[in-house]
């Protein structure tokens, strides 16, 4: 399984003979919708259209197409004990040939999609900045590692992860695009609040969270009355981050909890914002 837009040139480029599986149609409770396609060669394939015996069928449907060199028709399949499977909907497929005009099409399609993933700024390249660094690598988000330090942040190699040495995080604030979320975790609480306050102020963001506790945030409270007198951005920042439900310092541990806050915090912002990108339809 290929993930990454290079993957998908490297599996275009080494799997000759392709098939590109659409969703076409998903009506009731499917596992994705009409966004969601693959791509499926003799022994591999790129992506997925929701697994299960669903995926299975549609891998084998594609295959029997490229082991007997015949064209495909689409499927419609219920998604129902039938197949062994209790979704309840049913899903449309559609199989084509990947040619080099498609094949271009598809490598298009991944770099926009890349291109419209929300971006994620970790304040702190240490235990937990590296840590929630490896767990949203994995996450459709533009990840990028801030620090002042160049030896901290040159330890840091995360896939998938962009880096960022600066002498002016606060900058960094400024210019990220809109719908961005900031995590705050540098070793300088003075600095942390310079990168918090910053953030704070402005009202396009998804996310603004600081690691710290109760102490440290009423200490910021102070410094936001003091500095900015604006004692009310305090309600948009998350602090502690990661939840108070599970008491575990372990960065592991808080990089899953914000990773998963952040996820959440940026897919709403999307949908408040921009709207759901949708394209399911009402007939298979």
């Amino acid at each position: 399984m290929f993930a990454s837009r290079e993957d998908l040139r490297d599996f275009l480029r080494e799997e000759r003979d392709c098939i590109l599986v659409e969703v076409t149609g998903a009506v009731g409770s499917t596992p994705r919708d009409t966004d969601a396609w693959m791509v499926v060669s003799k022994n591999c394939s790129f992506s997925t259209i929701g697994g299960g015996q669903l995926e299975y069928m549609a891998i084998d449907h594609a295959r029997q197409a490229l082991r007997h060199s015949r064209s495909i028709a689409a499927m419609s399949i219920p998604l129902g004990p039938e197949i062994g499977q209790c979704c309840g909907g049913r899903v449309g497929l559609s199989f084509t040939a990947v040619t080099h005009e498609l094949a271009d099409e598809l490598v298009a399609r991944v770099d926009a999609e890349i291109a419209r993933r929300p971006h994620v700024y970790i304040f702190g390249a240490g235990h937990v900045g590296n840590a929630l660094a490896r767990a949203l690598s994995l996450a459709p988000m533009h990840t990028v590692l801030v620090d002042t330090r160049e030896d901290e942040l040159a330890a840091s190699r995360v896939s998938g992860v962009e880096t960022c040495l600066t002498a002016m995080p606060e900058a960094i604030v400024r210019g990220a695009p809109a719908g961005s979320s900031f995590v705050v975790l540098t070793h300088d609480h003075a600095l942390d609040f310079l990168i918090a306050a910053e953030a704070l102020q402005r009202d396009d963001v998804a996310y603004v969270g600081m690691i710290g506790s109760k102490t440290k945030r009423a200490t910021f409270k102070n410094w936001l009355t003091r500095d900015l007198g604006r004692p009310e951005l305090l309600n948009r920042l998350v602090c502690p981050i990661g939840g108070t439900a599970i008491r575990d310092k372990r960065p592991t541990v808080i990089a899953t909890l914000v990773a998963a806050e952040i996820t959440l915090a940026a897919l709403s912002f999307a949908v408040a914002h921009c709207g759901k990108p949708t394209h399911k339809v009402d007939r298979l």
